[in-house]
């Protein structure tokens, strides 16, 4: 009872941090899930924290950045990360009808719903996956080469993006044994390079005369923030409130559909449910709001679907999210490792069980509900006009790049520094002109460490 009640408190303690910290990150827009979520994880992990407390950091603050996210989206019209995009065009209709806060709490509310529903069914999608893990395990070189094509095709590059798997895999190649002539083996500045990799190239291109004069501004952004009108009495609103009861089926519908899946692009899924209930609603304001709530519901349900399923099944990275923004939990040196190759997986998938996944999931979801959600509801105005005015992003930028240094440098001193501006720096370019996503980029990766060597001695090399 004693380690029960160790790893509930930690659980606890790490959700709430998990949840804070990303409920407030959400709030700035542009903020990339890979390139926040991720590094932060990671430096979770390599202090030691417990998994139980790992896992409940990171679903809590996934599950609240995608509730708070909406505050940008739907207040001031400009997405507050990557999985904002599809939600753009409905809350700016939304806005120019004078409604954006019904928007809002439409979405949010959307979101915490599907979330509630998407751990239980990924616990039992990924159950019944489970007894296949071996053989799944066993072809896994394969399986990576495959799901590495596949996320390329349905990314924004399409055949671009699977050609230039070619040569970004060529590039870890030539790094890693670059690296191993100095005897320096490197793993997370792979990784950290992939996730920051706009970040690289943001950086780089301010230097550049020429690209810095695209980035010319005549002045100061603007933003226009409608006043807001609350509906409700006391601090948590309803959810089932807020929706009505068409909404909330179509949310439970599609976080059910979303939840089953977890190879597909977590936008592409958002695109889809959300195209699926507009053509059933004909009532245009209720369709605008109906699919609101869905898209950002769907948002949760695949980011939980596509980390957990994996995870739970398999013990790899089978997943864009899997790969990307939940990469430290398959994949941390040296706590948590994958050698698919003899095996050995060490990570959550063998430190937790399946009972655990579903009880610490509940928990971090109730956790990001109690911090996110009420806040956003209540706060969403005010929280968006101090970020918009006060917060400054060469602030940010600066936090992520110094987070970076410090781990790079662990890892691999200069070496391992330099690895994570190549990496970076290839991969930034190929997301900006290809459309080379940093989901594909992950499995790029892993194609190189696990694919190429089983090509290799499958043809006597």
């Amino acid at each position: 009872m004693d380690g029960l009640l160790y790893d509930i408190l930690i659980a606890v303690s790490m959700g709430l941090i998990g949840a804070v910290v990303f409920a407030g990150i959400g709030l700035i827009s542009g903020t990339d899930e890979t390139t926040t979520l991720a590094p932060i994880t990671l430096l979770v992990v390599l202090l030691g924290v417990p998994p139980v407390g790992v896992f409940t950091f990171w679903l809590a603050g996934a599950v609240s950045k995608h509730m708070t996210h909406a505050v940008p989206t739907a207040l001031l019209g400009i997405p507050g990360d990557t999985m904002a995009v599809p939600l753009l065009q409905q809350a700016t209709i939304a806005r120019n009808l004078g409604i954006p806060h019904i928007a809002l709490r439409k979405m949010i509310s959307g979101g915490l719903i599907a979330a509630f529903i998407a751990v239980p069914l990924s616990v039992g999608f990924a159950l019944l996956l489970a007894p296949f893990g071996q053989s799944i395990t066993a072809w896994a070189p394969w399986l990576f080469l495959a799901a590495a094509v596949l996320i390329a095709y349905f990314s924004a590059g399409r055949w671009g993006a699977i050609l230039a798997l070619v040569p970004f895999v060529l590039v870890i190649l030539a790094l890693q044994t670059y690296t191993a002539k100095y005897g320096v083996k490197l793993g997370i500045s792979y990784f950290l390079g992939i996730a920051i990799g706009p970040l690289i190239t943001d950086l780089f291109c301010v230097l550049s005369p020429f690209e810095r004069r695209k980035m010319v501004r005549d002045g100061h952004r603007k933003f226009s923030l409608a006043p807001d009108v609350k509906s409700w009495g006391g601090w948590f609103p309803n959810p089932f409130r807020v929706l009505d009861r068409s909404q909330i089926g179509w949310t439970l519908g599609t976080a059910a559909v979303s939840s089953a899946t977890f190879v597909f692009s977590p936008v592409a899924m958002t695109v889809i449910m959300g195209e699926v209930v507009g053509s059933r609603i004909k009532h245009a304001y209720h369709r605008l709001t109906s699919v609101l709530s869905v898209r950002n519901g769907v948002t949760e349900s695949t980011y939980i679907a596509e980390a957990l399923i994996p995870l739970i099944a398999f013990g790899l990275p089978l997943s864009p999210v899997a790969a990307g923004p939940a990469a430290p939990l398959f994949n941390a040196p040296p706590r948590f490792s994958i050698d698919a190759a003899a095996g050995k997986i060490v990570n959550l998938h063998t430190l937790m069980t399946p009972g655990e996944f579903l009880g610490y999931g509940l928990l971090a979801v109730v956790l990001a509900a109690l911090v996110a959600y009420p806040f956003a509801m209540n706060y969403a105005r005010v929280a968006a006009a101090y970020v918009s005015r006060k917060i400054s992003h060469e602030a940010i930028v600066g936090t992520f790049v110094g987070l970076v240094l410090v781990i790079g440098l662990w890892e691999g001193g200069i070496l391992g520094l330099l690895v994570v501006v190549a990496v970076g720096l290839v991969g930034g370019l190929l997301y900006r002109v290809l459309g080379f996503n940093t989901g594909v980029q992950f499995m790029g990766y892993y194609t190189a460490i696990l694919s190429v060597p089983a090509i290799l001695k499958l043809l006597g090399l």
